[in-house]
């Protein structure tokens, strides 16, 4: 990969997701987001945008078992925000944010290879990081994985 990137500082509105707070390796990941859509579809609720994932550690610096991550869906209509129940899914309001995004194309086990070069845009550029990493996964999981779109953002603000 190359050093350049593209990066574009945007505003994310509040949204209301499904969410599943996990401790573990990320190949569960699959599997969490089946449990999660299974949850949505067993409440009634609609998916209203792509789903995401939030980082709260580096697998570079803590050991797979340690890594912690929040997977989400964001949905439409008036649904009630609720603490995880007995599946370990709940529903909240995430908080509007200002991020640095930037799309990563290939296999989504590979969108870390952008870590690196995104944040020394967000350095280089006057930012600081506001908050865990997050991935927005653009593609359906039947897309050709060389095809697969993620959008790679942390929060971030001006020092």
């Amino acid at each position: 990969m190359t050093s350049h990137i593209e990066v574009t500082i945007k505003g994310i509105e509040a949204q209301t997701v499904a969410y599943a707070s996990c401790k573990g390796p990320y190949d569960q990941i699959g599997s969490v987001f089946e449990e999660l859509f299974a949850w949505i579809g067993k409440k009634g609720y609609t998916p209203a945008g792509p789903p995401g994932g939030f980082y709260f550690n580096n697998p570079e610096q803590v050991a797979a078992e340690e890594l912690l991550w929040e997977l989400y869906c964001p949905l439409g209509g008036e649904v009630p925000i609720a603490e995880p129940g007995a599946e370990g899914i709940g529903v909240k309001k995430t908080e509007p944010r200002e991020v640095a995004a930037t799309i990563h194309k290939g296999p989504w086990e590979k969108a870390g290879e952008v870590y690196a070069h995104f944040v020394s845009w967000i350095e280089a550029n006057g930012y600081e990081i506001a908050g865990p990493a997050e991935e927005v996964y653009l593609s359906d999981p039947k897309t050709p994985p060389q095809e697969m779109l993620t959008e790679v953002r942390f929060a971030a603000r001006k020092k």
